[in-house]
């Protein structure tokens, strides 16, 4: 005959384990309902408003290691640096679509580009745009020459862009492509059409 303690002493394992399972069932409901709403939390830019103007994007190509000219139709607030954002936001929208040539993060954004005279830009990205990047010299270059290029054909005066994560001065993109020093609009059309 089985001693009465190990009866009560596996019914109440068996009890226990039957808990967690239900406990741990419970925690990955919770935990798939958080990612949703997560996402849905991602900030939502309100669409510019301005007249519709053809304008040049500069398309990485992932598959060629080059950037493409593209001619969109988007609508241009009348400030620059308004005009700036939204230009490079455009630019986004194309890297965030299924399928795309070269691929961005959905969460990826530009915080805010700032114009300082004479002739400087600063684009400000998100912590998802470098974070989720992927990694690699040459999709990293096609990505900063990509706003770099957009940014001084659209916006003119800007001879020179800085890019910075978070308000912050980051060393890399996602580990190679340099962020430390100013993009020069000359020095990075030059090695575009090598």
């Amino acid at each position: 005959m089985i001693p009465r303690h190990l009866l009560i002493g596996v019914a109440a394992l068996l009890l226990l384990v039957v808990s967690m399972g239900i406990y741990l069932r419970h925690m990955r409901r919770q935990a798939g309902q958080f990612e949703s709403s997560a996402a849905d939390a991602l900030p939502v830019t309100p669409p510019a408003s301005g007249p519709t103007e053809t304008v040049t994007l500069y398309v990485a190509d992932d598959a060629a290691g080059a950037l493409r000219p593209r001619a969109a139709q988007i609508p241009l607030p009348g400030g620059r640096q308004q005009r700036a954002e939204e230009l490079l936001r455009a630019l986004l929208r194309i890297y965030q679509q299924p399928g795309a040539l070269h691929p961005l993060a959905p969460a990826a954004d530009i915080r805010s580009i700032y114009l300082v005279d004479p002739g400087a830009a600063v684009i400000d990205l998100n912590a998802a745009f470098a974070d989720q990047h992927r990694s690699g010299i040459l999709s990293e270059q096609l990505t900063v020459n990509s706003l770099v290029e957009t940014l001084a054909l659209n916006v003119p005066g800007v001879n020179r862009v800085n890019i910075l994560v978070e308000g912050k001065t980051r060393e890399t993109l996602a580990g190679h492509a340099d962020l430390t020093e100013s993009f020069d609009v000359i020095t990075v059309e030059q090695a575009g059409n090598q």
